[in-house]
């Protein structure tokens, strides 16, 4: 899915195997960037999800994209000139197995009653490790193409859902949908500093990212067209395992007023 594998090297996080290649002067020398909508391979796009859920895959793959670049970059509105053109394929889709993590999700919910029945005074929630049965994964290959289409940076990124750090959702591409936001913060890591993420001390959230999570304004406007975080709504699902097309609206569909463009008009 990439335009050169040649320069790729492994660039292995704890839980994800990952091979980058980046060309740092050229990457820090950009400050645009333009978003191409992500896409999915040929075995990709065969995995039995919905038209829908592939669909909001694809958004949250963007939006999580789009909003990490937005710390350095302007992301750059179609048609209008950007120094970067960056581009997603999602080629693997493992999807999870929903009665199992109903089971965990369930199972979890009984042990936190218990600890608070028999441990009132805990101040340390005991973790519950989730069912190691059916978790889901993804894979995705992402590349930045500078103006003559050259490669300035590109990633092959692979990560399973685990046992204990993955919250399990109710649905088929839960774990997948979750992935999708971690491969988004690493690529635009990425991006933003010249380096493999996993060549890096972990950081903190900007305050432009916590403010999306809670379903802000994006910093740029062009965010918008893969649709807005669910806010609360999402976390409170999250926290109990919902399916993320529940809470999550995905992207704005093509023709229609992003989020902004309606607040404004309303407001007319």
């Amino acid at each position: 899915m990439l335009s050169s594998y040649a320069d790729l090297a492994p660039s292995d996080g704890l839980l994800t195997h990952v091979r980058v290649a980046v060309n740092k002067d050229d990457v820090l020398a950009a400050s645009t960037v333009r978003i191409i909508p992500t896409t999915f391979s040929d075995a990709a796009a065969k995995v039995a999800l919905s038209d829908a859920q592939r669909n909001l895959l694809a958004a949250v793959v963007d939006r999580s994209v789009c909003v990490g670049l937005s710390d350095r970059f302007h992301v750059a509105a179609p048609g209008e000139a950007a120094d970067l053109s960056v581009h997603a394929a999602v080629t693997y889709i493992g999807l999870t197995d929903a009665r199992v993590a109903a089971a965990s999700r369930a199972m979890a919910i009984g042990a936190s009653v218990a600890e608070g029945v028999y441990l009132p005074n805990n101040l340390i929630p005991i973790p519950t490790p989730r069912i190691p049965v059916g978790m889901g994964g993804l894979a995705v290959e992402a590349e930045a193409l500078d103006h003559n289409g050259h490669q300035a940076a590109a990633m092959v990124w692979a990560r399973g859902a685990d046992a204990f750090t993955s919250k399990p959702k109710v649905s088929i591409e839960g774990d997948a949908y979750d992935l999708a936001k971690a491969f988004g913060d690493d690529f635009s890591r990425l991006l933003v500093t010249g380096a493999s993420p996993f060549k890096q001390l972990p950081h903190l959230p900007s305050a432009n990212t916590i403010k999306t999570m809670f379903g802000a304004a994006p910093k740029e406007t062009a965010c918008d067209a893969f649709g807005r975080g669910p806010g609360v709504a999402g976390l409170v699902g999250d926290a109990i395992g919902l399916p993320p097309e529940w809470t999550d609206k995905g992207a704005v569909p093509p023709g229609a007023p992003s989020t902004t463009q309606a607040q404004q008009q309303s407001q007319q």
